[in-house]
């Protein structure tokens, strides 16, 4: 890693010795601008509500950039394109409920200052930054997990935990992700509830 001057390491969301079958389901919430805290917060609240809604928990994280990644762990009986047609769709009802804030036009010159719903870390060989990864900014902030508490009560932003802050954190607060592969789910139910909704909303 260091020979390739990696400093942020990016995975993919399967493993060896299956890399159809995706252990997670990822979303990315990128705003286009930064100086919009509570609309990001509120796109993030409402994805997990949405998720909710499809029997599925998730976990969140900053991104140690501009947004959050929100993780849904998976049972591994969806293959790779089951679970990308799954998130675009999740990412396409999340617009159509807040089309002012939320958007999947992936250019940013087409996205008029709304939040990229990026569905497409769920792809084939796509990646996204790994929890507890530094990211090449100023203050050497780190991808890392919080609790949705704290997203609520608005404690943590994208660039919250630097290289300097997060070890004490870890000390205190622990692994937030450690019975995340406990939870796993099928996307069976949800998938069923999802195309219910969409019916419902875009028809």
């Amino acid at each position: 890693m260091v020979n390739q001057n990696t400093i942020t390491p990016h995975v993919w969301v399967t493993r060896v010795p299956d890399l159809y079958h995706p252990d997670v389901c990822v979303f990315d919430l990128d705003p286009s601008r930064d100086d919009e805290p509570e609309v990001l917060r509120n796109a993030t609240l409402a994805l997990r509500d949405l998720l909710d809604e499809l029997g599925l928990p998730s976990w969140v994280k900053t991104t140690g950039s501009k947004g959050f990644h929100i993780v849904v762990p998976l049972d591994g009986s969806a293959r790779t394109d089951e679970v990308e047609r799954f998130a675009h769709a999740v990412g396409r009802l999340m617009v159509a409920r807040d089309p002012d804030h939320l958007t999947q036009e992936f250019s940013k010159a087409d996205r008029g200052g709304r939040i990229l719903v990026d569905t497409g870390r769920n792809g084939y060989s796509a990646t996204f930054a790994t929890a507890y990864a530094v990211r090449a900014k100023a203050g050497a902030p780190v991808s890392a997990p919080c609790t949705w508490e704290e997203v609520e009560r608005g404690e943590v932003a994208p660039r919250s935990f630097t290289v300097r802050t997060l070890p004490a954190r870890v000390a205190r607060v622990g692994d937030l992700w450690a019975d995340m592969k406990r939870r796993r789910r099928s996307l069976t139910r949800g998938q069923a509830r999802l195309d219910r909704m969409i019916s419902a909303t875009l028809g």
